[in-house]
C-alpha cells in the first residue's frame, strides 16, 4: 500500500501524522529542559518520599559527579541499574546518562543466571542494586568484569533520621534484606554526598549515541540488548505524546506508576513523556501487594494511570479501589499484554474512564501504535504514532492487503539501532527494505486502525485452521466468573492441535461444561477449548503478563 495516501485521511484533527525530532538533542536535554522548567514541582514519589525536579536535578548530578570523579568510568561504559520503583531509580538513570554512561535496565526478580549473563553480554563495569536484592550480585561478582558496586536501601531518599529508621525497620523488623557481604561496595547515600563535594563535567550525548540496553525478555533463545540510542527513546516521547491529547496538561498532572521503570513501557512514559511534561510520577514499589497499593491511591487525586489487563482486572475486584475518588482521573494507557474487552469495560464502569491501549516493544522503544484519547476503538491498538511506517507481510515477505492478517512490520526514528555485538541477529530481524519484523500477526482495517491477531509463535493450529489465543481468551473472560485465562495448543491425534484452556475462576466457580457451552455459543467449533485447566493463579513475568509458553511447556510434557 501507499502508507501516506492511505493514511492521509485516518487521523483525528490535532493528531500530527509527523514531528520535529530535532526538539532535543538527548534524553539529557528533554532532561535539562525538564528541571529547569518545572524546578519546585514534585516529579517522583515513592515510599513516602518525594522528590521535585530540583531535587532531581542536584541528586542526579552529584551521582554523575561522583562516576566522574570517583571511578574510572568513561562516557560508552555500561552500568547496571537493578532495582524496583522507588525514587532512586531516576537519579541513578539521569545521573548515568548525565555522565554519558550506558544505562543496563536489569530486573530486580532476574536468577543469578540471568544476571551474570546480562552483566557479561553488556560488558557492565558498574552495578547500582537495592539492598534488598544485593545477595544476588554477592554470588555473581566473581563472574562478571564489574568493578563498582553501589548499594541503595528503599529509604534512603528519606531524611537522614526517617531513612535510618526506615531502612533498620525494613531489615531487622521485616526481615526484607537477606544477608550480603559486599565489603566494596559504596552506599548511595555516601556515593551522593561524596559527588556533592565533586566538580561535574557535563557530557554532551548526540542522537547517535547509545542511552540504553534494554534486553528482550528471552523468550526466543538468549536475551538480547537491543540498542536504544538518545534519538529512539527522544523520537518516541515526542511520537506518542500527542496522541495523548489535552489528557497532558504541562505541571499538573499526577500519574500513577505502578509498572517497573526498568520496563521500557514504563520507562519511555514515566521517565520520558511525563517528565516532560512535568508530571508527579507516584511510582508503586509493590503493585502485587492490592491493599497496599490502594492505600496509596488513596493519598492522591490522581489524572493517569498506566497499567496493564492483569493489573486492570485485580484492582477492578476490589472492594476498596471500586470505592475510590476518580473524578480526576482523565488518562490510562494500557500496554505490554492484550487487553480484553471485557476488562476495559469493567475499568470504564468502576473508574469512568476510557482504557487507551496502545502497542510497542522493546526493540522500538517501545511505541509503535496508540489509540488518540479523543477517538478510543476497543479492541484494537490504535494508530501509527507520528513518522511511523507500518505493513503487514506473509510468509513468503510479501504485503498482505489491508484487512487480511499478516506479520507486523514497523519502520520509525524509534526503532532500535539493533542487538548489542549480535550482527546476525539484528539482520535476521529486519526486511530487506528495513522494516522491523515484530513477530506479531496484525490486521490493518480499512479505517487504519491496527489489531493485533497474536503472537506468530503462540498461534494454534486447528485442523489447518489458525487459531489465535487472544480471541479465544477474549471469549473465555467474557464469562461472569472467569477471572483470567491463558489458552495454549496442544497436540491432538484427530485435528493436529487441540486448544487447552488454563484460567482463575472467581469464588462462585464454573464448570467445564458451563465453559465450553459459553464458547460454542460465541466461537466457530473449531476454536472452542477441547478443555479447560483450573487454577488458583497464573504463571506472570513481574510486570503481570501471562506466561503462556510455561503452560504451553508444561502442558506438552
Amino acid at each position: 500500500m501507499d502508507f501516506e495516501q492511505f493514511y492521509q485521511d485516518k487521523y483525528p484533527a490535532g493528531v500530527p501524522r509527523h514531528i520535529d525530532l530535532n526538539k532535543y538533542k538527548s534524553m539529557v536535554d528533554v532532561f535539562d529542559q525538564a528541571v529547569k522548567k518545572f524546578a519546585d514541582k514534585p516529579a517522583f514519589s515513592a515510599v513516602g518520599a518525594t522528590l521535585t525536579y530540583r531535587d532531581l536535578d542536584t541528586q542526579s548530578r552529584n551521582f554523575a559527579a561522583w562516576l566522574q570523579n570517583r571511578t574510572d568510568l568513561k562516557p560508552g561504559d555500561r552500568i547496571a541499574v537493578q532495582m524496583p520503583n522507588v525514587s532512586q531509580y531516576p537519579v541513578v538513570v539521569f545521573g548515568a546518562m548525565r555522565a554519558g554512561l550506558i544505562v543496563v535496565n536489569t530486573n530486580p526478580l532476574y536468577t543469578t543466571r540471568e544476571m551474570e549473563h546480562q552483566f557479561n553480554d553488556s560488558g557492565a563495569k558498574a552495578i547500582v542494586v537495592l539492598a534488598n536484592m544485593a545477595y544476588n550480585v554477592e554470588k555473581v561478582l566473581p563472574q562478571t568484569g564489574i568493578e563498582h558496586v553501589i548499594v541503595t536501601e528503599l529509604a534512603d531518599m528519606h531524611s537522614p533520621l526517617k531513612r535510618t529508621l526506615m531502612n533498620a525497620a525494613v531489615k531487622h523488623l521485616k526481615k526484607m534484606v537477606p544477608a550480603y557481604s559486599l565489603p566494596q561496595a559504596h552506599k548511595l547515600p555516601a556515593v551522593l554526598s561524596e559527588g556533592s563535594k565533586e566538580k561535574f563535567t557535563p557530557v554532551e550525548s548526540k542522537q547517535d549515541d547509545i542511552a540504553v540496553l534494554q534486553y528482550t525478555g528471552g523468550t526466543t533463545g538468549v536475551a538480547k540488548g537491543a540498542m536504544l540510542t538518545h534519538g529512539n527513546l527522544v523520537a518516541n516521547l515526542l511520537q506518542a505524546r500527542p496522541m495523548m491529547g489535552d489528557s497532558i496538561q504541562e505541571g499538573k498532572e499526577i500519574v500513577i506508576a505502578p509498572l517497573p521503570l526498568y520496563h521500557i513501557y514504563s520507562f519511555t512514559l514515566n521517565c520520558g513523556i511525563m517528565l516532560e511534561a512535568g508530571a508527579h510520577n507516584v511510582l508503586i514499589p509493590n503493585p502485587r501487594d492490592i491493599p497496599g497499593f490502594v492505600k496509596e491511591l488513596k493519598n492522591h487525586k490522581f489524572t493517569a494511570f498506566l497499567g496493564l489487563n492483569t493489573l486492570f482486572v485485580a484492582l477492578c475486584n476490589n472492594e476498596e479501589f471500586q470505592g475510590l475518588d476518580f473524578s480526576s482521573l482523565k488518562l490510562t494507557s494500557s500496554g505490554g499484554m492484550a487487553l480484553t474487552s471485557d476488562t476495559a469495560k469493567m475499568w470504564q464502569r468502576v473508574t469512568g474512564c476510557e482504557i487507551s491501549e496502545g502497542y510497542g516493544m522493546t526493540e522500538t522503544s517501545p511505541v509503535v501504535t496508540f489509540n488518540p484519547s479523543v477517538a478510543i476503538q476497543l479492541g484494537t491498538i490504535g494508530l501509527p504514532i507520528a513518522d511511523t511506517l507500518v505493513k503487514t507481510i506473509d510468509e513468503d515477505g510479501n504485503e498482505t492487503p489491508i484487512g487480511e492478517p499478516g506479520e507486523l512490520c514497523v519502520k520509525g526514528p524509534q526503532v532500535m539501532r539493533g542487538y548489542w555485538q549480535r550482527p546476525e541477529d539484528t539482520q535476521k530481524s529486519f526486511t530487506d527494505d528495513g522494516y522491523l519484523q515484530t513477530g506479531d500477526v496484525a490486521l490493518i482495517q480499512e479505517d487504519g486502525y491496527i489489531r493485533i491477531v497474536d503472537r506468530k509463535k503462540d498461534m494454534i493450529i486447528v485442523s489447518g485452521f489458525n487459531v489465535y489465543p487472544n480471541e479465544i481468551e477474549d471469549v473465555v473472560t467474557g464469562h461472569p466468573n472467569v477471572i483470567e485465562c491463558a489458552a495454549v495448543g496442544v497436540p491432538d491425534a484427530k485435528s493436529g492441535e487441540a486448544v487447552k484452556v488454563y484460567l482463575v475462576a472467581t469464588p462462585e466457580g464454573v464448570s467445564e461444561n458451563e465453559l465450553k457451552e459459553f464458547c460454542r455459543e460465541r466461537l466457530t467449533a473449531y476454536k472452542v477449548p477441547k478443555s479447560f485447566v483450573f487454577r488458583d493463579e497464573l504463571p506472570k513475568t513481574n510486570v503481570g503478563k501471562i506466561l503462556r509458553r510455561e503452560l504451553r511447556d508444561e502442558a506438552n510434557a
